[in-house]
């Protein structure tokens, strides 16, 4: 399961809830690399661990609107693993505040591989040497993609598959 973050106009959301499937269209039958685009490989459950102390299952912390923000484009579209949620530009420009406050000492201090393990933190790669270079790595990707966003009033969607 991947995650992905797609910036979008500030109109593009309430054109894709009018008619999810052009969202799809855009994801998957677009042959051209989408460069609003980015996927943050399998990062995305230890991220929000890091972010939250809490899984996905039990997800009720305010960063953890970073990737599930909990506002559907279409409960009954799959784009892989469920459907795309969505925050408004204004909404972007808050998260990437609050991203760009957290740093990457607090993350390593957050690391607590034996209950990331024991949360079944996806994907389970907690015990491994390079775990923590991984998931700040992709935190800088995240905090970069939010920043971007904010600068230009963009919406963000966000989907796994």
């Amino acid at each position: 399961m991947i995650a992905n973050l797609l910036r979008v106009t500030n109109a593009e959301p309430e054109t894709y809830i009018s008619n999810s499937a052009l969202l799809e269209e855009r994801i998957y039958e677009n042959e051209e690399e989408d460069l609003m685009l980015t996927d943050i490989d399998k990062s995305w459950g230890g991220i929000l661990f890091l972010l939250t102390g809490q899984n996905l299952e039990k997800l009720d912390h305010p960063l953890g609107r970073v990737l599930f923000s909990g506002r559907v484009i279409d409960e009954n579209q799959d784009l892989g693993y469920g459907p795309g949620h969505y925050l408004t530009p204004k909404e972007v420009g808050e998260m990437s505040g609050a991203l760009a406050g957290i740093t990457k000492e607090e993350l390593t201090q957050r690391l607590d591989s034996p209950r990331m393990t024991e949360l079944a933190i996806y994907p389970e790669i907690w015990a491994e040497e390079n775990a923590l270079g991984y998931l700040l790595d992709y935190f800088e990707v995240i905090q970069t993609v939010y920043a971007t966003a904010a600068k230009n009033n963009e919406a963000v969607i966000t989907f796994l598959n």
